[in-house]
């Protein structure tokens, strides 16, 4: 399924593309309904009893115990500008709880996998999160730090006095090399649960922890603010700095 969603983007990167704008001003192109089209049709035909949420079509199925959850491309504004580090999400959750997510990243040849219970992988092989457990030795990754800097500027300020390296970044990729042991923290808001929560499964199946601002298990009701660490002991560091 991801190698679906895969080989969709690629077809559409750095070409020509017509772009309309959401009503919060978020673009959306052909691809993004192309690649969602593309991905439902197949889940559609293979578990016909799942719902299924995706960013562009919204949701079908809401009832259901078993969802699945799709954002064809995680940071459109990156896909249009031809940058590579846009992404491929795909999320499975049983009774609201995530059991596998897929963090694609089309243009660099990377596929992340994560099963609860199983572990996590990258292309195939094992991965799991750092053993960092310190802050001020982390290397921390702030996700749309424009937005925090606009509503939370005094958490802004912590954060830019925070970690050993620092470093700003959007969408999920910072979320998929924490996974992978190359980050150790990563702070990020104004999500939609197609954003978090396929993130979260891959997280959590590489051993690290994931929440929300207020420490509790992300859901499709969280509200978009989101904290992941590799360890239990640097997660709570990062919450207690987002409380101050």
């Amino acid at each position: 399924m991801s190698e679906i969603a895969a080989e969709a983007a690629r077809g559409y990167f750095r070409g020509r593309l017509g772009i309309e704008f959401k009503k919060d001003e978020s673009p959306v192109t052909q691809a993004d309904k192309g690649v969602e089209a593309e991905v439902r049709a197949y889940l559609e035909q293979h578990f016909p009893d799942h719902g299924i949420f995706g960013e562009e079509q919204g949701f079908d199925g809401v009832d259901r115990d078993e969802i699945w959850i799709i954002d064809p491309i995680d940071g459109t504004r990156s896909f249009l500008s031809g940058h590579p580090l846009f992404g491929f999400l795909l999320g499975y959750l049983k009774a609201e709880v995530p059991q596998l997510g897929v963090i694609g990243m089309p243009a660099l040849g990377e596929t992340f996998i994560g099963v609860q219970g199983q572990g996590a992988t990258l292309n195939g092989k094992p991965i799991q999160v750092s053993r960092q457990n310190r802050l001020d030795r982390a290397v921390l990754y702030v996700n749309e730090g424009d937005k925090i800097h606009r509503d939370y500027p005094q958490l802004f300020d912590r954060l830019m006095q925070s970690g050993q390296t620092r470093r700003f970044a959007y969408d999920c990729y910072p979320h998929a090399l924490l996974a992978a042991g190359h980050v150790d923290a990563v702070i990020d808001y104004d999500l939609q649960p197609y954003d978090y929560l396929p993130v979260s499964a891959v997280i959590e199946a590489a051993g690290g922890v994931i929440t929300d601002w207020d420490g509790r298990s992300l859901g499709l009701q969280s509200d978009g603010r989101v904290v992941s660490a590799a360890t239990p002991d640097l997660h709570a560091e990062m919450l207690a700095l987002v409380k101050g």
